[in-house]
This record gives structure tokens, C-alpha cells and sequence, in this order.
């Protein structure tokens, strides 16, 4: 009888934690849906915001170059293509040792207007394309010349390799501009791009720069890149110049990885080395297809810094919004 009892207590026993075990792994299966549920509604939110903001900054990129453009139209024009409008944001951060604090935040505005033709384009820039290095590594003198610019840009014809600005720059400075720039094929898969500028500022007075860059086609996924650039300054009579050369290796159609080494100077007090910099830059195109993402670590020399070696690396992302 006793046995019995201690077996129907045993059986019992094993019945209950049965349960708790059952009971646990509804609470862990009840727990799990609701955790998945929780961050697909993240997911759908995060997927709302992230595209609520590229349509709401597109849709005030294309209104903007829209109002703009009217003010060229008359009650005879019979344009039917509408302005439009492209610009990029770049919101960075590149800190390095002896320089923890360097943010740096660049756009660029361009607005096609078609009541002009064409020809004229309304540009808003704080940067250079052509100058895609470490903020840290340039003399703070080409620094300055990247400073807020608005300008008109005017072509005798919309495929014109001569194009003329007029705006104001360089801590507002009006100025003015004229440029050349055109791309020599030397071989099927070798070919220079170069241009010349001359141009005048208020204060810093006249002005002229020249830069050649080539490329060269080394297979279907890497490009081998040599630049040259080099600016006259006529209020402190000297030169700026760049030099650098880049690897660009094409990873896969959303990565592509860019190893470059570059060297800036001036020709005063005598034509002599200020900095160069060595940097892999990993180049993500991710999240959304106008999304991209830039982790480039690096090595600075300075001469200001007695060209001790400055570790850093750049977090960079960008994007892109409008069209044109």
C-alpha cells in the first residue's frame, strides 16, 4: 500500500514538472513570437522613416529647383520637362590620435533648369569631387578653398567642355569663374581627364588652378588612378599642389575597396612637402540603394607635427536624394 502511495507521489511528481516544463516552453515560445513581432514592427518602422525621409527631402529638392526655374519662364515658353534637382549629404567623423574632435558635414546641391535650356545650372557646395581624401589631411590653406559656395554655372551649349560661375564663396566672397575640362582616350583602356580655371575673388583676388588624372583600366573590377592637381593663389603668390594615386578594386556590385597614398605641398617658402597620408577605404552602398557607408582607416603625417605618424580612421556615411 505504501508503495503504491510513493509511486501515485513519484508519478504525480513527474506529471507537475511535466507541466512546468511545458508551461515554460509556452512562456519561451509565447515570449519569442512576441520579441519577432516586436522587431518586424521596428523593421517596418525603421523601413517607413528611413524612406518618409528620402521622399520628403527628394520631393523638397525637386519643389526648390522648381520654384527657381519658374522665375526664368515666360508666357511663351512651352517647356514641358520639368526642373529637377540633386544633393548629396556626407556626414562624417575621423578621429585620429592628437585629434579626437573631427566632425565634418559637406552637401552639394545641383539644380538642372530647363527654362534656360540647359545651360545654366544653380550649384550649392561646400566641397570638391575631385579632392575625396581625409578631411584631416590637407593643408588648411586648400581647405579653405572647399569653403560654402553658391553659384550660377553657365554653358555656351549643355555639352560645352566651357562652362563660367558667378556667386559667392570662400567666407562669401563674390567671384568669378571660367573653366575648361575635357577627357583625352590615349587607348582602349587608358584615358586623362584634365581642366584649367582661372578665376578672381574679392578679396583674395585672381586666382588659377590646373589638374590632370589617369586612369587606367587594369581588368574588369580594378581601376588604377593617378591625379595631379595644382592652385595659384595671387594674394600670397605661391602654389598649392596635390599629388596622389589610387587603387580602386570593384569587390562585388554594392562594395568597392579604395587604397590610395597621397602627398600635398607648397611652393613657399620654398616648393617642399607638408603632408602625406596612406588610407584603405572600404566603400558599402547598403540599407537603401541612395545609402552609403565609408570606414577608412589611415595614417597622417604632418610637417606642423614634426611628421610624426597620426593613426585614425574615417566613418563617413552619404546620401543621395533627387535626380537630374
Amino acid at each position: 500500500m505504501q508503495l503504491k502511495k510513493k509511486s501515485m507521489i513519484l508519478r504525480q511528481a513527474k506529471r507537475e514538472k511535466s507541466l512546468q516544463k511545458l508551461g515554460l516552453i509556452a512562456i519561451y515560445c509565447a515570449l519569442l513570437l512576441i520579441s519577432r513581432e516586436v522587431l518586424a514592427q521596428e523593421e517596418d518602422e525603421q523601413t517607413v522613416w528611413y524612406d518618409n525621409m528620402h521622399t520628403s527631402i527628394s520631393e523638397s529638392v525637386a519643389d526648390s529647383a522648381q520654384w527657381f526655374d519658374n522665375f526664368f519662364a515666360n508666357e511663351n515658353s512651352q517647356e514641358d520637362e520639368k526642373a529637377m534637382g540633386e544633393v548629396r549629404i556626407r556626414l562624417g567623423w575621423e578621429p585620429r590620435t592628437r585629434e579626437l574632435n573631427n566632425f565634418d558635414a559637406k552637401v552639394k546641391l545641383r539644380v538642372k533648369l530647363p527654362n534656360l535650356k540647359d545651360k545654366v545650372d544653380l550649384i550649392l557646395s561646400d566641397y570638391d569631387e575631385q579632392d575625396d581624401k581625409v578631411n584631416a589631411g590637407r593643408v588648411e590653406d586648400i581647405n579653405r578653398q572647399d569653403r560654402l559656395t553658391v553659384a550660377l554655372r553657365f554653358k555656351p551649349r549643355p555639352d560645352s567642355k566651357i562652362s563660367h560661375r558667378i556667386g559667392f564663396g570662400r567666407r562669401f566672397q563674390y567671384f568669378f569663374k571660367s573653366s575648361y575640362e575635357d577627357v583625352l582616350t590615349l587607348s582602349d583602356d587608358f584615358y586623362m581627364r584634365y581642366g584649367a580655371s582661372v578665376y578672381y575673388y574679392n578679396r583674395d583676388k585672381l586666382g588659377t588652378d590646373f589638374s590632370a588624372t589617369f586612369d587606367y583600366d587594369y581588368s574588369d573590377q580594378q581601376l588604377l588612378r593617378f591625379s595631379n592637381r595644382f592652385y595659384f593663389r595671387d594674394r600670397t603668390n605661391d602654389w598649392l599642389w596635390q599629388h596622389n594615386w589610387q587603387s580602386m578594386f570593384q569587390v562585388d556590385d554594392k562594395t568597392a575597396l579604395i587604397c590610395g597614398y597621397y602627398i600635398e605641398g607648397l611652393s613657399q617658402p620654398s616648393y617642399r612637402l607638408e603632408e602625406y597620408l596612406l588610407s584603405i577605404k572600404l566603400r558599402k552602398n547598403s540599407v537603401r540603394e541612395w545609402m552609403y557607408f565609408d570606414v577608412e582607416p589611415f595614417i597622417l603625417w604632418r610637417r606642423d607635427e614634426g611628421f610624426s605618424a597620426s593613426y585614425g580612421i574615417a566613418l563617413r556615411v552619404e546620401g543621395f536624394f533627387g535626380e537630374t
